[in-house]
């Protein structure tokens, strides 16, 4: 199971991550993504949750990731945790508006 929160800024984030955990799932199971890299990573940090790396992915889509463009990859991470193609890409819109994505996933 799959569920997704769009929210506004790290201090929302970190809020429904919260309540994610209280929810059942494990920090294992709980993602964040943002459009740009360097701000995915600093609230990925700042809020102690997974990265969506080889594991989820497999190594076939990890590597081609190199090579892809920043939305390609987001809903390449996205579909990787469950979400279909035309979720993947409706949640790429809210994250080229500049807001974050916790995603909480049991099927990652």
């Amino acid at each position: 199971m799959t569920n997704v929160k769009v929210v506004e800024n790290g201090v929302q984030a970190k809020e429904t991550i919260d309540q994610f955990l209280r929810s059942g799932y494990t920090k294992d199971e709980v993602y964040l993504l943002a459009h740009h890299k360097e701000r995915s990573k600093h609230l990925t940090d700042a809020t102690d949750v997974n990265n969506i790396g080889l594991s989820e992915q497999g190594l076939t889509d990890a590597v081609a990731n190199i090579f892809r463009s920043r939305g390609d990859e987001l809903r390449s991470k996205m579909e990787s945790l469950g979400l279909s193609q035309v979720e993947a890409e409706k949640y790429e819109e809210e994250l080229d508006k500049g807001r974050v994505l916790v995603v909480a996933s049991k099927s990652a």
